[in-house]
């Protein structure tokens, strides 16, 4: 059951909340993944292929209870010079998740992204989430994840337009940051 939607405040993260960032990471990804998931945002974070990059924090009462990371992708198409972000990942602490923090760290990550003229932001996620959120699978619009996606998780990879009248025009595979690019990080 899902609980009301909790009032929380965002803001862009900066250098100094890096502790706050990674201990929403690792506790919201629990003993197994959490630390593969701090090091993945580390890596990210530290990484010039993936600027520009935006980091928000979800606040509740100062305490940071989620988090939310895009990193700058590009199409491999020759001629297509469309900007695109991926997102990955969305971080909630288990007691604020439920509660609409996710939908409101993606909603407004979207929002800005599309201020600064992003065209396009990937996912590779659960496919019953993030289509609420406007996303859609990527695949079957031509648009191919940096590293082969296996059919019965092909929903899983998925696109949202920012600016209209970009998918369908635009055919690739996606390049992600270096930091991303592991095999390891692309099984759903």
């Amino acid at each position: 059951m899902t609980k009301a939607t909790k009032r929380i405040d965002l803001r862009k993260a900066t250098q100094a909340d890096l502790n706050d960032v990674l201990r929403v990471a690792h506790l919201a990804f629990g003993e197994e993944e959490g630390p593969v998931i701090v090091e993945l945002v580390t890596g990210l974070l530290n990484d010039p292929s993936a600027a520009p990059v935006l980091s928000l924090l979800a606040f509740d009462n100062n305490r940071a209870v989620g988090h939310i990371l895009f990193t700058r992708a590009r199409i491999t198409a020759p001629e297509t010079a469309v900007t695109a972000a991926i997102l990955a990942p969305l971080a909630v602490i288990p007691d604020a998740q439920a509660q609409g923090v996710g939908g409101q760290l993606v909603r407004e990550g979207l929002k800005r992204l599309a201020d600064q003229e992003v065209a396009l932001v990937f996912v590779l996620g659960h496919p019953t989430y993030y289509p609420r959120h406007g996303f859609r699978p990527a695949g079957a619009l031509g648009l191919q994840a940096p590293y082969p996606i296996p059919d019965k998780n092909a929903a899983a990879w998925m696109v949202q337009e920012l600016r209209a009248g970009v998918i369908g025009s635009v055919t690739g595979t996606v390049k992600c940051a270096d930091a991303l690019a592991r095999p390891e990080y692309w099984r759903e």
